[in-house]
């Protein structure tokens, strides 16, 4: 069990930074994919989706990290 569960957490950790690193703050991921790179008030299509994949898997991270 404890090896199911360590894992889980290194799949965790690698989609946590995976993305993290794709909401690079002077980019984002719109300029990453060939858009303008504006900046923009809200967070729309792609962006949102990798913004709220991340902080579910910081959860998950946190979850399993005392385990």
């Amino acid at each position: 069990m404890e090896n199911f569960i360590t894992i889980i957490h290194v799949i965790v950790s690698v989609l946590l930074i995976a993305t993290i690193l794709m909401q690079s703050a002077s980019s984002g991921l719109s300029a990453m994919l060939g858009g303008t790179g504006t900046v923009k008030m809200e967070k729309r299509g792609a962006e949102k989706l990798v913004f709220q994949a991340c902080v579910v898997l910081l959860v998950l991270f946190l979850r399993f990290y005392g385990s």
